[in-house]
């Protein structure tokens, strides 16, 4: 995750140097079009909420800070990006096998595990798919990208306490559909390696 801006980069900018804007999208680019990939799961769309954040992005210039990230922000925009473009489109959404195999355990380092982190992984596409888009959202921020709960609640517009709530509903809905010992105990912190 870039936590920090190369120096000078949005400055550079908002002079409007093309140049810079071209480092900014290539600094960025791969975060943001992972969020819009996790979200709407569908490649194409992914890459046209990625083009239309940094055109966003490139209007905004002006206004974006120049004392820290503007990944948070870009976040926002895509997330924002996404659930318009999933709401008018209704798109047919596939199983997010990248997130959920970052959210198994290491199950396939044994032969005889592999066709059970099959199954586990299937439960999952199965149980992330139907989580509300919100719980969605925080299970992404929270576990793919590895945002705090701050960092996450700042990007999705919401207060602290509702992204602990969103993340714990959607790790409860998650952890209901694994087998019991793949489960992580009630109440613990759940790291990805420990889902």
């Amino acid at each position: 995750m870039v936590t920090k801006q190369p120096d000078g980069l949005v400055a550079r900018m908002r002079s409007g140097d093309l140049d810079a804007f071209e480092e900014f999208f290539s600094t960025y680019k791969r975060p943001v079009y992972t969020t819009a990939l996790a979200i709407t799961r569908d490649p194409f769309l992914a890459e046209e909420i990625l083009q239309d954040c940094f055109v966003k992005a490139y209007h905004a210039r002006h206004r974006l800070r120049t004392d820290r990230s503007p990944l948070p922000w870009l976040h926002r925009v895509a997330t924002n990006l996404c659930y318009s473009r999933i709401a008018r489109r209704r798109v047919t959404i596939e199983p997010i096998t990248s997130l959920i195999s970052n959210l198994v355990a290491d199950l396939t380092s044994r032969p005889d595990q592999v066709v059970e982190s099959r199954e586990i992984i299937e439960v999952l596409q199965r149980a992330i798919d139907a989580l509300p888009p919100k719980q969605q959202s925080a299970i992404i921020l929270y576990y793919l990208h590895g945002y705090s709960l701050a960092e996450a609640a700042e990007i999705a517009a919401c207060n602290v306490g509702t992204m602990k709530s969103r993340v714990h509903y959607a790790l409860k809905a998650l952890r209901s559909r694994l087998p019991e010992e793949q489960r992580a105990p009630a109440g613990a912190r759940v790291s990805i390696s420990e889902l």
